[in-house]
Formats: structure tokens, C-alpha cells, sequence
């Protein structure tokens, strides 16, 4: 029988929270990213100044009437005394004196001309002067070079002789000025095999080119090639030596038709090293002669220092 006396205990608990703790440490924590932002911000700043900069910066905000010298009395002045203008100077020294490595007087700080120390800005005039000067002579030598192609094509269709070879004949403007190509065709060379003299053909293109490069002032560098592969019954001779005559041939050519010694730049033998069709260092085309007008340097100007 059941028992219907017996009392029901209910249980509850009652969980305690703890108390607030406040935002007073999201303060505290935004105060040290901050602060920890602004250090690394001056670490970058101070290694990205040269030490003049460093140093005007610290005459900036060093007091107008005191210069760190050691010089002197070693007292306050150190040595030196105020001129009529309230600056700085030593007794002997003239008051036309300039200090270089600090902003220059006129310009204002803080810009990118007076972030510049005096002599940066010096050099950097010069710098920018000797590069407007070498844009304007490249500019003239492209000029010089479009009219030279135009009288080497031209006086090259005047030769009947050579109208065989015409696709051995390249003329072209590369980044080192105007390059002349006289390139090897299968079964149409342009040297006979082994041989450091240019056949007949071959040399009137060569001459005829010659008074052309003479009117220009540009030097001219002259470069003879080989194709890979080729067999010297001459142990003592093979295809740097080919290379290095067949150069010097060109240059005595261009010599007899007007070209003076004082116009050459260089006369070098590449033999295989620097072929024209890299995939294929055996193909005929490979063998060739390059002439070319380089671009003129401008001059420098004395004084320009690194």
C-alpha cells in the first residue's frame, strides 16, 4: 500500500555570478597598442633618414643660438658668436659660409625639396640635367638612325649585283642604337666556307654602307659570328679566331670606302656563343656579321660626384 503521508522535497540551486569587473583594462590595452604603434612608427621613420637628415632635423628643433661644438671655450657658444642676422658663426669665418648637409636656406621643410640635404640637391640637379641631356641625344640619334636605315635600304636596291642576297641583308633598330645584319642563308653564304674574306656580292653591301656611317658621330662596333658545329683543319684556328678575322675584314673593308679608324668602338669575334637563333645553334643563319651604330653617351658634367 502506498504511502500517501510522505512529504516532496524539491531542491533548487541557486548559481552565484561573479561580480562586474569593469572596461578599465580595454582602456589600459588601448593605450599600450597605441603606444606600441607609435614606437614602431619612430623606429621606421629613423631608419629611413640618411645621417644628414638626422642631423638637420636635430638643428630644426635644437635652439636657434646654441650649435653643438665642443670647440672654443666649451661653454654655451662654444667658441663662436651671433652675427648681425642672429645666426650662428665663428670669429674668423665668413658670413658667406654654408653649411651643405642641411636644408638650404629658401626652401621649405618639410616638403620633398627640403627633405633633401644641400648637397643631395646639388647632385640630384646635376643628376637630372646629365639625364634630360641624354634623352635629347637619344632622341637625335633615333632621328639619325631612321634617316640611316632609309640611306642603307636605298643604297642597297642601287646595286643589281646584290639583289640575290637582299634576304641576307637585315636592318634594324635595337636598344644599343641601329643594328645591320649581313646573315648567312642556307646554301647562300656569305663567306665562303673557312674563309675570312667576303665574296664579291657580300662586299659591295658592305661598301656601300661604308659613307653612310661615317656622316653620323655615333661609334660603330663591329661583331663577327659563327654557327656551332663547324670543322677546322687547323687545330691551332677555329671559330673564335674566323669570328675575330672576318671582323677586322669588315672593319678594313668600310675602312677603303670612307669609314675612319676613329669611328670604330670595338671589332670582336663572338664565335658560337651568341647565336641568332638560340633553339638551333647549327643553323646557317647563325653566321653573320653585326654592324652597329651605338647610341652616343652624354657627356658628364665635371664636377657631377657619386
Amino acid at each position: 500500500m502506498a504511502n500517501y503521508d510522505q512529504p516532496i522535497i524539491i531542491k533548487k540551486v541557486k548559481k552565484n555570478k561573479h561580480a562586474h569587473h569593469g572596461g578599465a583594462w580595454k582602456i589600459a590595452y588601448a593605450d599600450f597598442v597605441t603606444a606600441m604603434m607609435a614606437f614602431f612608427l619612430l623606429l621606421w621613420l629613423i631608419s629611413m633618414t640618411t645621417p644628414e637628415q638626422k642631423e638637420g632635423l636635430a638643428t630644426y628643433f635644437a635652439p636657434p643660438n646654441i650649435a653643438p661644438t665642443t670647440s672654443g671655450s666649451g661653454g654655451a657658444l662654444g667658441g663662436t658668436a651671433l652675427d648681425d642676422d642672429g645666426s650662428l658663426m665663428a670669429g674668423s669665418t665668413p658670413q658667406e659660409r654654408t653649411d651643405a648637409s642641411v636644408t638650404p636656406k629658401g626652401v621649405e621643410f618639410g616638403t620633398n625639396e627640403g627633405a633633401m640635404t644641400g648637397s643631395e640637391q646639388k647632385s640630384g640637379n646635376q643628376f637630372d640635367a646629365a639625364k634630360a641631356s641624354s634623352y635629347d641625344l637619344k632622341a637625335k640619334d633615333d632621328q639619325g638612325f631612321h634617316s640611316a636605315a632609309a640611306s642603307i635600304k636605298q643604297a642597297w636596291q642601287a646595286l643589281p649585283d646584290i639583289t640575290s642576297i637582299s634576304d641576307n641583308l637585315l636592318v634594324e633598330q635595337t636598344e644599343e642604337g641601329l643594328n645591320i645584319r649581313i646573315i648567312d642563308q642556307e646554301g647562300s653564304p656569305m663567306f665562303p666556307e673557312g674563309s675570312k674574306y667576303p665574296n664579291e656580292a657580300t662586299r659591295q653591301a658592305i661598301a656601300a654602307i661604308a659613307p653612310i656611317l661615317q656622316k653620323l658621330s655615333n661609334p660603330v662596333r663591329i661583331e663577327g659570328h659563327t654557327a656551332a658545329g663547324g670543322v677546322y683543319a687547323n687545330p691551332r684556328y677555329g671559330s673564335w679566331e674566323l669570328s675575330a678575322d672576318r671582323a677586322n675584314t669588315v672593319r678594313q673593308i668600310m675602312g677603303e670606302f670612307g669609314l675612319k679608324d676613329d669611328k670604330i668602338d670595338s671589332v670582336i669575334g663572338r664565335s658560337s656563343a651568341e647565336p641568332f637563333f638560340p633553339n638551333d645553334p647549327y643553323m646557317a643563319a647563325n653566321e653573320r656579321i653585326e654592324i652597329t651604330l651605338l647610341y652616343e653617351t652624354p657627356p658628364v658634367p665635371s664636377d657631377l660626384k657619386p
